[in-house]
Protein backbone atom coordinates (compact mmCIF):
# COMPACT_ATOMS: atom_id res chain seq x y z
CA UNK A 1 0.00 0.00 0.00
CA UNK A 2 2.76 2.63 1.00
CA UNK A 3 4.58 1.87 -2.31
CA UNK A 4 1.11 2.30 -4.36
CA UNK A 5 0.72 6.07 -2.52
CA UNK A 6 4.94 7.02 -3.52
CA UNK A 7 4.04 5.87 -6.98
CA UNK A 8 0.37 8.38 -7.49
CA UNK A 9 2.64 11.02 -5.54
CA UNK A 10 5.63 10.59 -8.25
CA UNK A 11 3.16 10.86 -10.69
CA UNK A 12 1.56 13.71 -9.35
CA UNK A 13 4.68 15.56 -8.83
CA UNK A 14 5.40 14.78 -12.51
CA UNK A 15 2.25 15.78 -13.79
CA UNK A 16 2.27 18.99 -11.70
CA UNK A 17 5.91 19.85 -12.75
CA UNK A 18 5.36 19.54 -16.42
CA UNK A 19 2.23 21.35 -16.40
CA UNK A 20 3.45 23.72 -13.93
CA UNK A 21 6.76 24.69 -15.51
CA UNK A 22 6.80 28.73 -16.77
CA UNK A 23 3.20 29.10 -16.94
CA UNK A 24 2.02 32.27 -16.74
CA UNK A 25 -1.20 31.41 -14.63
CA UNK A 26 0.67 29.86 -11.97
CA UNK A 27 0.24 30.44 -8.51
CA UNK A 28 2.74 33.67 -7.23
CA UNK A 29 5.97 32.20 -5.34
CA UNK A 30 5.01 31.80 -1.80
CA UNK A 31 7.07 33.20 0.80
CA UNK A 32 5.06 32.01 3.86
CA UNK A 33 4.81 28.35 5.60
CA UNK A 34 1.06 29.30 4.57
CA UNK A 35 1.03 29.93 1.02
CA UNK A 36 3.70 27.40 0.73
CA UNK A 37 1.54 24.30 2.61
CA UNK A 38 -1.39 25.58 -0.27
CA UNK A 39 0.67 25.46 -3.37
CA UNK A 40 1.50 21.68 -2.26
CA UNK A 41 -1.87 20.42 -1.81
CA UNK A 42 -2.89 22.53 -5.30
CA UNK A 43 0.02 20.53 -7.36
CA UNK A 44 -0.56 17.47 -5.74
CA UNK A 45 -4.65 17.57 -6.59
CA UNK A 46 -3.42 18.36 -9.77
CA UNK A 47 -1.11 15.99 -10.72
CA UNK A 48 -3.68 12.87 -9.01
CA UNK A 49 -6.11 14.28 -11.23
CA UNK A 50 -3.95 14.26 -14.64
CA UNK A 51 -2.65 10.92 -13.98
CA UNK A 52 -5.91 10.00 -13.56
CA UNK A 53 -7.74 11.52 -16.56
CA UNK A 54 -4.38 9.91 -18.48
CA UNK A 55 -5.11 6.58 -17.10
CA UNK A 56 -8.92 7.05 -18.05
CA UNK A 57 -8.27 8.04 -21.60
CA UNK A 58 -5.72 4.65 -21.78
CA UNK A 59 -8.62 2.50 -20.73
CA UNK A 60 -11.62 3.93 -22.41
CA UNK A 61 -9.17 3.73 -26.01
CA UNK A 62 -7.88 0.38 -25.14
CA UNK A 63 -11.52 -0.81 -24.53
CA UNK A 64 -12.98 1.34 -28.08
CA UNK A 65 -9.97 -0.76 -29.57
CA UNK A 66 -10.12 -4.17 -28.22
CA UNK A 67 -13.23 -4.47 -28.10
CA UNK A 68 -14.62 -2.91 -32.03
CA UNK A 69 -17.48 -4.18 -33.68
CA UNK A 70 -15.39 -5.48 -36.81
CA UNK A 71 -13.98 -7.91 -34.45
CA UNK A 72 -17.38 -9.38 -33.59
CA UNK A 73 -18.10 -8.10 -30.47
CA UNK A 74 -21.65 -7.38 -29.71
CA UNK A 75 -23.11 -4.82 -27.20
CA UNK A 76 -23.68 -6.03 -23.88
CA UNK A 77 -26.37 -5.71 -21.88
CA UNK A 78 -24.85 -4.62 -17.84
CA UNK A 79 -27.05 -4.55 -15.59
CA UNK A 80 -24.83 -4.67 -12.82
CA UNK A 81 -21.51 -6.64 -11.94
CA UNK A 82 -21.45 -10.34 -12.10
CA UNK A 83 -18.21 -12.66 -11.50
CA UNK A 84 -15.38 -11.78 -9.31
CA UNK A 85 -13.57 -10.17 -12.00
CA UNK A 86 -16.31 -7.05 -12.33
CA UNK A 87 -16.89 -6.57 -8.99
CA UNK A 88 -12.80 -6.63 -8.33
CA UNK A 89 -13.47 -3.76 -11.23
CA UNK A 90 -16.12 -2.10 -9.70
CA UNK A 91 -14.98 -1.66 -6.17
CA UNK A 92 -11.55 -1.14 -6.90
CA UNK A 93 -11.77 2.46 -8.68
CA UNK A 94 -13.97 3.59 -5.38
CA UNK A 95 -11.47 2.03 -2.35
CA UNK A 96 -8.60 4.07 -4.81
CA UNK A 97 -10.94 7.30 -4.67
CA UNK A 98 -11.21 7.00 -1.23
CA UNK A 99 -7.48 6.51 -0.43
CA UNK A 100 -7.04 9.62 -2.66
CA UNK A 101 -9.23 11.47 -0.62
CA UNK A 102 -8.76 10.50 2.50
CA UNK A 103 -4.84 9.92 2.41
CA UNK A 104 -3.52 11.20 -0.26
CA UNK A 105 -5.11 14.41 -0.30
CA UNK A 106 -7.20 14.30 3.40
CA UNK A 107 -3.89 14.54 5.37
CA UNK A 108 -1.88 17.70 3.59
CA UNK A 109 -5.23 19.46 3.63
CA UNK A 110 -6.04 18.56 7.82
CA UNK A 111 -2.45 19.95 8.37
CA UNK A 112 -3.12 22.70 6.32
CA UNK A 113 -6.19 24.02 7.43
CA UNK A 114 -5.12 23.33 11.10
CA UNK A 115 -2.19 25.40 9.92
CA UNK A 116 -3.94 28.45 8.96
CA UNK A 117 -6.27 28.03 12.10
CA UNK A 118 -3.79 28.43 14.55
CA UNK A 119 -3.55 32.09 14.53
CA UNK A 120 -2.02 32.43 18.51
CA UNK A 121 0.42 30.28 19.35
CA UNK A 122 4.18 31.62 18.70
CA UNK A 123 2.64 34.75 17.43
CA UNK A 124 5.18 37.90 18.12
CA UNK A 125 3.27 41.02 16.44
CA UNK A 126 -0.01 41.98 16.34
CA UNK A 127 -1.58 43.99 13.55
CA UNK A 128 -4.91 45.38 12.95
CA UNK A 129 -6.24 45.81 9.62
CA UNK A 130 -9.13 47.73 9.45
CA UNK A 131 -11.09 47.87 6.04
CA UNK A 132 -13.07 51.09 4.73
CA UNK A 133 -14.46 52.47 1.60
CA UNK A 134 -12.18 52.65 0.02
CA UNK A 135 -8.61 52.39 2.20
CA UNK A 136 -7.07 49.94 4.84
CA UNK A 137 -6.33 51.40 8.39
CA UNK A 138 -3.07 49.70 9.77
CA UNK A 139 -2.53 49.47 13.45
CA UNK A 140 0.40 48.30 15.45
CA UNK A 141 -1.54 48.35 19.05
CA UNK A 142 1.31 46.91 21.00
CA UNK A 143 3.39 50.13 19.06
CA UNK A 144 1.25 52.74 19.18
CA UNK A 145 1.41 53.38 15.25
CA UNK A 146 -1.51 53.69 13.35
CA UNK A 147 -1.85 54.92 9.78
CA UNK A 148 -4.23 54.68 6.34
CA UNK A 149 -3.22 52.89 3.40
CA UNK A 150 -4.08 54.83 0.03
CA UNK A 151 -4.10 54.03 -3.67
CA UNK A 152 -1.04 56.30 -5.10
CA UNK A 153 -1.49 55.38 -8.78
CA UNK A 154 -1.63 59.37 -10.09
CA UNK A 155 -4.95 60.26 -11.40
CA UNK A 156 -3.52 60.82 -14.45
CA UNK A 157 -3.00 57.22 -15.20
CA UNK A 158 -6.70 56.61 -13.73
CA UNK A 159 -7.72 59.29 -16.16
CA UNK A 160 -6.01 57.73 -18.71
CA UNK A 161 -4.35 60.79 -19.59
CA UNK A 162 -0.73 58.79 -18.93
CA UNK A 163 0.59 55.28 -19.51
CA UNK A 164 -0.10 53.42 -16.83
CA UNK A 165 2.31 52.42 -14.28
CA UNK A 166 4.56 48.85 -13.91
CA UNK A 167 1.87 48.82 -10.68
CA UNK A 168 -0.85 50.42 -11.98
CA UNK A 169 -3.34 50.35 -9.36
CA UNK A 170 -1.16 48.12 -7.00
CA UNK A 171 0.72 51.01 -5.11
CA UNK A 172 -0.20 52.92 -2.61
CA UNK A 173 1.13 55.77 -0.39
CA UNK A 174 1.81 54.12 3.36
CA UNK A 175 2.68 49.79 2.69
CA UNK A 176 2.16 47.87 6.13
CA UNK A 177 5.81 46.91 7.05
CA UNK A 178 5.98 43.26 8.50
CA UNK A 179 9.48 41.75 9.90
CA UNK A 180 10.80 39.00 8.71
CA UNK A 181 10.94 35.74 10.74
CA UNK A 182 8.02 36.35 12.60
CA UNK A 183 4.83 34.85 13.33
CA UNK A 184 2.59 37.96 13.21
CA UNK A 185 -1.17 37.66 14.08
CA UNK A 186 -3.16 39.71 11.69
CA UNK A 187 -7.03 40.96 13.01
CA UNK A 188 -9.69 42.14 10.56
CA UNK A 189 -12.28 44.36 11.18
CA UNK A 190 -14.47 46.49 8.64
CA UNK A 191 -15.95 49.68 9.01
CA UNK A 192 -18.82 50.05 6.37
CA UNK A 193 -19.41 46.84 4.19
CA UNK A 194 -17.17 43.79 3.83
CA UNK A 195 -14.07 43.54 2.34
CA UNK A 196 -11.16 40.89 1.88
CA UNK A 197 -7.48 41.18 2.73
CA UNK A 198 -5.73 39.11 -0.12
CA UNK A 199 -2.06 38.58 -0.72
CA UNK A 200 -1.55 35.85 -3.05
CA UNK A 201 2.26 35.32 -1.97
CA UNK A 202 1.17 34.77 1.83
CA UNK A 203 -1.63 32.70 0.94
CA UNK A 204 -4.16 34.75 2.74
CA UNK A 205 -7.28 35.74 1.92
CA UNK A 206 -9.39 36.64 4.93
CA UNK A 207 -12.96 38.43 4.73
CA UNK A 208 -13.48 41.76 6.95
CA UNK A 209 -16.74 42.07 8.12
CA UNK A 210 -18.49 44.68 9.49
CA UNK A 211 -19.73 43.78 13.23
CA UNK A 212 -17.12 40.80 13.59
CA UNK A 213 -13.34 40.72 14.25
CA UNK A 214 -11.74 37.93 12.24
CA UNK A 215 -8.10 37.05 12.09
CA UNK A 216 -5.42 35.00 10.45
CA UNK A 217 -1.58 35.46 10.55
CA UNK A 218 1.38 35.37 8.18
CA UNK A 219 5.18 34.44 8.74
CA UNK A 220 7.05 35.61 5.76
CA UNK A 221 10.29 33.77 4.47
CA UNK A 222 12.65 36.81 2.93
CA UNK A 223 12.25 40.18 2.98
CA UNK A 224 10.44 42.25 -0.40
CA UNK A 225 7.72 43.88 -1.59
CA UNK A 226 4.05 41.77 -2.08
CA UNK A 227 1.27 42.81 -3.47
CA UNK A 228 -2.34 41.82 -3.19
CA UNK A 229 -6.01 43.54 -3.29
CA UNK A 230 -9.20 43.60 -1.99
CA UNK A 231 -11.01 40.49 -3.33
CA UNK A 232 -14.73 41.19 -2.08
CA UNK A 233 -16.42 43.46 -4.14
CA UNK A 234 -17.06 46.59 -2.02
CA UNK A 235 -18.78 49.49 -4.31
CA UNK A 236 -17.57 52.03 -6.84
CA UNK A 237 -13.67 52.51 -5.50
CA UNK A 238 -13.37 48.51 -5.13
CA UNK A 239 -10.64 48.29 -7.58
CA UNK A 240 -8.83 51.20 -5.56
CA UNK A 241 -8.31 49.27 -2.57
CA UNK A 242 -4.92 47.50 -2.98
CA UNK A 243 -2.56 45.94 -0.43
CA UNK A 244 1.15 46.09 -0.28
CA UNK A 245 3.25 44.84 2.35
CA UNK A 246 6.50 45.41 2.48
CA UNK A 247 9.06 42.77 3.91
CA UNK A 248 11.95 43.58 6.02
CA UNK A 249 14.40 42.17 8.24
CA UNK A 250 14.20 42.58 12.29
CA UNK A 251 17.07 45.67 11.89
CA UNK A 252 15.43 47.04 9.44
CA UNK A 253 11.79 47.01 10.95
CA UNK A 254 12.92 48.42 14.30
CA UNK A 255 14.37 51.39 12.46
CA UNK A 256 10.97 51.53 10.28
CA UNK A 257 9.30 51.38 13.51
CA UNK A 258 11.38 53.96 15.03
CA UNK A 259 10.86 56.40 12.23
CA UNK A 260 7.32 55.70 11.80
CA UNK A 261 5.99 56.61 15.50
CA UNK A 262 8.13 59.80 15.46
CA UNK A 263 7.06 60.90 11.97
CA UNK A 264 3.42 60.29 14.00
CA UNK A 265 4.42 61.91 16.71
CA UNK A 266 5.58 65.16 14.59
CA UNK A 267 2.03 64.97 12.55
CA UNK A 268 0.18 65.20 15.52
CA UNK A 269 2.08 68.37 16.86
CA UNK A 270 1.66 69.46 13.09
CA UNK A 271 -1.79 68.98 12.77
CA UNK A 272 -2.39 71.45 16.17
CA UNK A 273 -1.33 74.25 13.97
CA UNK A 274 -3.98 77.24 13.67
CA UNK A 275 -2.25 79.39 11.67
CA UNK A 276 -2.35 78.05 7.92
CA UNK A 277 -1.64 79.94 5.47
CA UNK A 278 -4.09 79.92 2.03
CA UNK A 279 -1.57 78.03 0.23
CA UNK A 280 -0.73 75.76 2.57
CA UNK A 281 -4.65 74.59 3.21
CA UNK A 282 -5.06 74.62 -0.39
CA UNK A 283 -2.14 72.28 -0.93
CA UNK A 284 -2.96 70.00 2.13
CA UNK A 285 -6.55 69.74 0.70
CA UNK A 286 -5.76 69.20 -2.88
CA UNK A 287 -3.83 65.96 -1.69
CA UNK A 288 -6.71 64.86 0.99
CA UNK A 289 -9.08 64.94 -1.74
CA UNK A 290 -7.50 63.07 -4.45
CA UNK A 291 -6.30 60.66 -1.39
CA UNK A 292 -10.00 60.25 0.00
CA UNK A 293 -12.81 62.20 -2.59
CA UNK A 294 -11.77 61.69 -6.01
CA UNK A 295 -12.69 58.21 -6.37
CA UNK A 296 -16.28 59.52 -5.72
CA UNK A 297 -16.49 62.68 -6.61
CA UNK A 298 -14.01 62.30 -9.33
CA UNK A 299 -10.70 64.55 -10.28
CA UNK A 300 -12.49 67.02 -11.74
CA UNK A 301 -15.62 67.63 -8.65
CA UNK A 302 -18.07 66.43 -11.42
CA UNK A 303 -19.04 63.49 -9.32
CA UNK A 304 -20.59 60.50 -11.18
CA UNK A 305 -24.31 61.45 -12.47
CA UNK A 306 -26.64 59.66 -10.20
CA UNK A 307 -24.49 58.07 -7.89
CA UNK A 308 -22.18 61.13 -6.47
CA UNK A 309 -23.32 64.36 -6.22
CA UNK A 310 -20.73 66.74 -7.62
CA UNK A 311 -18.76 69.15 -5.49
CA UNK A 312 -18.14 71.93 -8.89
CA UNK A 313 -20.26 75.22 -8.77
CA UNK A 314 -23.75 75.00 -9.67
CA UNK A 315 -23.83 71.31 -11.50
CA UNK A 316 -26.95 69.57 -11.57
CA UNK A 317 -27.29 66.34 -10.04
CA UNK A 318 -30.39 64.14 -9.77
CA UNK A 319 -30.63 61.38 -6.93
CA UNK A 320 -33.59 59.94 -4.62
CA UNK A 321 -36.22 62.43 -3.19
CA UNK A 322 -34.81 61.51 0.83
CA UNK A 323 -31.09 62.45 -0.21
CA UNK A 324 -32.15 65.41 -2.31
CA UNK A 325 -34.09 66.74 0.88
CA UNK A 326 -31.03 65.98 2.80
CA UNK A 327 -28.63 67.79 0.48
CA UNK A 328 -31.11 70.68 0.58
CA UNK A 329 -32.00 70.86 4.57
CA UNK A 330 -28.01 71.26 4.80
CA UNK A 331 -27.81 73.59 1.57
CA UNK A 332 -26.55 71.92 -0.81
CA UNK A 333 -29.33 71.62 -3.62
CA UNK A 334 -31.00 74.26 -4.95
CA UNK A 335 -33.19 74.30 -8.19
CA UNK A 336 -32.30 71.34 -9.53
CA UNK A 337 -28.23 71.91 -9.34
CA UNK A 338 -25.58 71.69 -6.31
CA UNK A 339 -24.58 74.37 -4.79
CA UNK A 340 -22.09 75.66 -1.57
CA UNK A 341 -24.12 75.56 1.82
CA UNK A 342 -22.79 76.78 4.82
CA UNK A 343 -19.05 76.07 6.35
CA UNK A 344 -20.81 74.21 9.93
CA UNK A 345 -22.63 71.90 7.47
CA UNK A 346 -20.02 71.29 5.28
CA UNK A 347 -17.99 70.12 7.85
CA UNK A 348 -20.40 68.08 9.08
CA UNK A 349 -21.08 66.38 6.01
CA UNK A 350 -16.97 65.55 6.00
CA UNK A 351 -16.69 65.02 9.58
CA UNK A 352 -19.73 62.82 10.34
CA UNK A 353 -20.95 61.17 6.98
CA UNK A 354 -24.49 61.52 5.11
CA UNK A 355 -26.47 58.50 7.01
CA UNK A 356 -27.80 56.31 4.42
CA UNK A 357 -25.42 57.07 1.76
CA UNK A 358 -21.90 55.89 0.61
CA UNK A 359 -20.69 59.09 1.68
CA UNK A 360 -18.18 58.22 4.88
CA UNK A 361 -17.62 59.95 7.99
CA UNK A 362 -14.08 61.16 7.61
CA UNK A 363 -13.74 62.34 10.85
CA UNK A 364 -11.66 59.24 12.66
CA UNK A 365 -10.01 58.73 9.42
CA UNK A 366 -8.70 62.72 9.24
CA UNK A 367 -6.78 65.35 11.73
CA UNK A 368 -8.73 68.71 12.48
CA UNK A 369 -6.12 70.49 10.00
CA UNK A 370 -6.54 68.16 6.97
CA UNK A 371 -10.38 68.28 7.53
CA UNK A 372 -10.85 72.30 7.50
CA UNK A 373 -7.96 71.94 4.49
CA UNK A 374 -10.01 69.70 1.94
CA UNK A 375 -13.35 71.69 3.27
CA UNK A 376 -11.18 74.95 2.65
CA UNK A 377 -10.28 73.11 -1.07
CA UNK A 378 -13.82 72.44 -1.86
CA UNK A 379 -14.95 75.97 -1.38
CA UNK A 380 -12.32 77.38 -3.40
CA UNK A 381 -11.68 74.69 -6.32
CA UNK A 382 -13.89 73.41 -9.44
CA UNK A 383 -15.28 76.79 -10.08
CA UNK A 384 -16.32 77.33 -6.47
CA UNK A 385 -14.65 81.10 -5.43
CA UNK A 386 -16.24 81.65 -2.08
CA UNK A 387 -12.56 82.58 -0.85
CA UNK A 388 -13.26 80.49 2.47
CA UNK A 389 -10.66 79.59 4.79
CA UNK A 390 -11.78 77.04 7.38
CA UNK A 391 -9.23 77.11 10.26
CA UNK A 392 -8.89 73.75 12.14
CA UNK A 393 -10.18 74.87 15.44
CA UNK A 394 -13.38 75.28 13.15
CA UNK A 395 -13.19 71.89 12.48
CA UNK A 396 -12.51 71.27 16.03
CA UNK A 397 -15.55 72.56 17.54
CA UNK A 398 -17.88 71.21 15.05
CA UNK A 399 -16.02 67.57 15.81
CA UNK A 400 -17.72 67.91 19.07
CA UNK A 401 -21.31 68.62 17.82
CA UNK A 402 -23.77 66.12 17.04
Amino acid sequence: MLKLRQLILLLACAVSSIAYAHNPFEFETPVTPVAEETLHVHDLFLGIIGVLFVLSVMILFYALYKHRKSRGYQPASFTGPHGRKQWLFAILPFLALVFIDFVVMGIPAYHAAVAMANTQEDAQLVIKVTGSQWKWQYEYPDQGLKFYSNLSTPPDELQGRAPKGEHYLLEVDHPLVLPVGEKVRILLASTDVIHAWWVPPFGVKQDAVPGFLRETWVKIDKPGVYRGQCAELCGVGHAYMPIVVEAKNQTDFQQWLAQAKAAQAAEAVASQKSNFTRAELLAMGKKVFDTNCAACHQANGLGIAGVFPPIAAGKPFSATPTLLADLTARGFYENGKIVLGPIKNHLGIVLHGVPGTSMPAFGAQLSDAEIAAVVTYERNSFGNQTGDLVEPTEAKIRRAAP
